[in-house]
């Protein structure tokens, strides 16, 4: 974990980890930067606890952007690509990417490249194997089920994490099939793409494991040469209602 910063140089990437849950008060304070149609969004949702976290996700997300980019945060405004994937308009380089599971949101930010990040909360998934068979590459599926009992869930975990923050950084979400290319698996082999689909690639993208819990997988990729990769401690929701 690092000293926190909002000087985002083109060789850094910044990931800041938050709790999705805050008091009622700083909730309502959230709501107030929002956009008439994240609030619409929020008011679909028909669970409370479900609401409150999108609400704090996506206010915590434009107070953030706000201290990057110097501009109010409820005049921040997006653009979305046809399938979805948000970015700041005007375009002015900043890229990010957010992610939640299991009570912990995480968004990456990093200047001018693609950026993509995913978290989720190992859990025992009984049908596993059947899940990776699936959408897995059969190489990949062959790793995992090499390992001892113990260690699958881990690697079924940590190769869906590295895959996700790929296609998130693509901005091709659900629409690109995760065996259209293939990742390292093992946990005593470095993250990295082995190959890529279509016109992309391997050597041009860089993957990255995150440890942001101990209970979760996370990884993080981006196209670009290395870069430095910025952990900041764990913040509270109502820090970012704070003038910085």
């Amino acid at each position: 974990m690092q000293e926190r910063s909002y000087e985002l140089s083109s060789g850094t990437i910044h990931i800041w980890t938050l709790p999705t849950t805050a008091a009622d008060a700083v909730v309502a304070k959230f709501e107030q930067v929002l956009s008439s149609d994240e609030i619409e969004f929020a008011l679909r949702l028909h669970f409370t606890h479900l609401r409150n976290s999108f609400v704090i996700r996506r206010g915590i997300l434009r107070c953030l952007l706000s201290r990057y980019s110097n501009i109010n945060p409820s005049d921040i405004q997006f653009n979305y690509s046809s399938k979805g994937k948000p970015s700041l308009s005007p375009a002015d380089g900043l890229q990010f990417n957010m992610t939640h599971s299991g009570g912990i949101a995480a968004i990456a930010l990093g200047a001018h490249c693609q950026i993509g990040i995913d978290l989720e909360k190992i859990r025992p998934l009984p049908e596993m194997q059947r899940i990776a068979n699936r959408v897995f590459c059969s190489e990949e599926v062959t790793e995992i089920m090499s390992l001892p009992q113990g260690e699958r869930m881990h690697a079924f975990f940590r190769c869906w994490t590295r895959k996700e923050a790929y296609v998130k950084a693509i901005g091709d979400g659900i629409f690109s099939p995760f065996n259209s290319f293939r990742v390292t698996v093992q946990d005593n082999v470095p993250a990295r793409f082995v190959y890529l689909g279509g016109d992309a690639t391997a050597s041009s993208w860089m993957l990255h494991d995150l440890n942001l819990a101990s209970d979760c997988a996370a990884a993080l990729a981006y196209r670009d040469h290395q870069r430095s990769v910025s952990i900041f401690p764990v913040a509270d929701p109502a820090e970012f209602l704070d003038t910085p």
